[in-house]
């Protein structure tokens, strides 16, 4: 398997080398030259295997260049019992009186929410691409994140030989825990850092960061080279694949399912690659009838799915779902280079018309493409409030913000759509990380008002049952170790600052 620019860069790459660097050479995003199919019976074969293994298999197809036994080792390590508990990702049935729901939990890593199932797998890939292609220089992780990748980066990263890991986040577009997580990280090769600004500020930057030719030279002079933990690369992207495949066997082995049985997958969506992993996995075989793309207030993505305009020029909203809070999605230009037949021309005009005007629009035969597939769709604030607690009376099920968002464009999905297609959402961080905004929904508006964090996680446990995950409990009173707050413009020289 060889993998190739979506900018049209003319050189081919190895699965290591695209690890290993992150972003292609042109700017543009690593994708596999073609797609690797799972025939029904390969289907049916994975059903009762455990979530490594799942994995394992996935991953083989992608990660041609890696040995097998190799793969399997580190799924096993990623998804062990410590680290996510067993099983690592449940798929749940919302209610046992409604046959055609599902929830697929993503949250039960170290730092309770979905990136840690790329990014517990992610060190031991990068530091064996390393490895295999003779790299001698040392490893600086650069991230962006809207407030889960970056603890995830961190904790993942930490302490790994031969790495540092860099992560910017926006000062005031996380939640407070989100914020207590990256900031009480330890680890002698862990750096967090606060941007004023939005999380698209952050992502901006470090983007430019990566094509700043006179740094490239400058970390190279010094035995240092950039990668990215972010979605941007394909070491993180491909591990969320496996987990829409294991959702699918999952149901199939628990007789959910009948073989070839279609579902509808919901995913709330920021950066894009949460729900593109849901895209690659139907690509290879997954009987998928509708992604259903939901977003927040920053409904870019709603908008561009319903009009085929992509438009970041529109006011930002910090809302209760923060790490969605996002207006350029990354991993969009994936898959509008898949869906228009690999056409890097027009992709390269696309993102040329998205910086330089703020928007671009597709051509009416790639919108229709896109529509087959996808439904967008967007829920306000008092709409995720009352998904999360319509959700708890119906289900008695606490979900959080960002998975209600998902719940909420669903609910109205199927109301005009009549669409009996069984169903899978995608949980993707637990209750506790949102815990005012989640209390607020469930007790009135204004309860958390005045209340600790620390009050406000006892009293959701009570009143749910869920268990306090160890990476929120007593959060509040470990140490602050990072508190630095710059500038955008600052970021550059914040990474050159912490050049080893």
């Amino acid at each position: 398997m060889k993998y190739i620019s979506t900018r049209g860069y003319p050189g081919k790459f190895s699965s290591a080398e695209v690890i290993k660097a992150g972003i292609a050479p042109d700017g543009g995003l690593f994708v596999p030259e073609s797609i690797p199919l799972l025939t029904r019976d390969d289907i049916m074969q994975l059903k009762d295997l455990p979530y490594p293994l799942v994995a394992t298999e996935v991953l083989s197809r992608y990660l041609t260049d890696f040995k097998y036994a190799e793969l399997r080792e580190y799924c096993e390590i990623a998804y062990s019992e410590e680290n996510f508990g067993e099983p690592p990702i449940p798929v749940v049935q919302l209610n046992k009186y409604n046959s055609r729901e599902f929830i697929l939990e993503l949250w039960h890593g170290p730092t309770s929410a979905f990136k840690d199932v790329a990014l517990q797998l992610l060190p031991y890939l990068m530091t064996s691409a390393v490895r295999m292609t003779g790299e001698d220089r040392k490893i600086m992780v650069l991230t962006a994140t809207s407030g889960d990748t970056g603890k995830a980066a961190l904790e993942g990263f930490k302490d790994v030989p031969g790495t540092e890991v860099l992560v910017f986040y926006p000062s005031e577009g996380v939640s407070e825990a989100q914020r207590l997580q990256m900031a009480t990280t330890d680890g002698d090769n862990t750096h967090v850092i606060a941007v004023r600004g939005c999380f698209d500020d952050t992502q901006t930057g470090v983007k430019k960061i990566f094509a700043d030719e006179e740094l490239r030279a400058e970390l190279d002079s010094r035995g240092v080279m950039l990668s990215s933990a972010n979605s941007i690369n394909w070491g993180r992207l491909v591990p969320q694949i496996a987990y829409y495949v294991y959702a699918y066997v999952s149901l199939l082995s628990s007789e959910k399912l009948e073989e070839g049985e279609k579902i509808n997958v919901v995913v709330p969506t920021g950066n894009f690659g949460n729900i593109l992993a849901a895209w690659y996995a139907k690509k290879m075989g997954i009987p998928i009838h509708k992604l259903v793309c939901a977003s927040n207030r920053n409904k870019v993505l709603s908008d561009f799915f319903r009009t085929g305009t992509y438009d970041r020029q529109r006011e930002f909203y910090k809302t209760n779902s923060p790490s969605m809070d996002i207006l350029i999605s990354s991993n969009l230009e994936r898959l509008l280079f898949e869906i228009s037949e690999k056409d890097s021309d027009r992709v390269n005009q696309w993102m040329k018309s998205l910086s330089e005007e703020g928007k671009y629009a597709v051509d009416p035969v790639t919108l229709r493409a896109l529509q087959t597939a996808f439904v967008g769709g967007f829920a306000d604030e008092a709409g995720i409030t009352k998904s999360i607690r319509d959700t708890y009376d119906r289900c008695d099920h606490v979900i959080d913000t960002h998975t209600a968002v998902g719940f909420n464009v669903y609910g109205r999905y199927y109301q005009r759509s009549g669409d009996q297609t069984k169903t899978v959402f995608v949980s993707t961080a637990s209750p506790y990380k949102f815990v005012e905004a989640v209390m607020d929904s469930l007790l009135g508006n204004g309860y958390s008002k005045g209340r600790s964090q620390e009050v406000l996680i006892q009293e959701l446990g009570d009143e749910s049952g869920l268990v306090v995950p160890p990476a929120l409990d007593g959060l509040a009173d470990r140490p602050i170790r990072h508190d630095i707050v710059i500038d955008k413009q600052e970021m550059i020289d914040e990474v050159r600052k912490r050049i080893p």
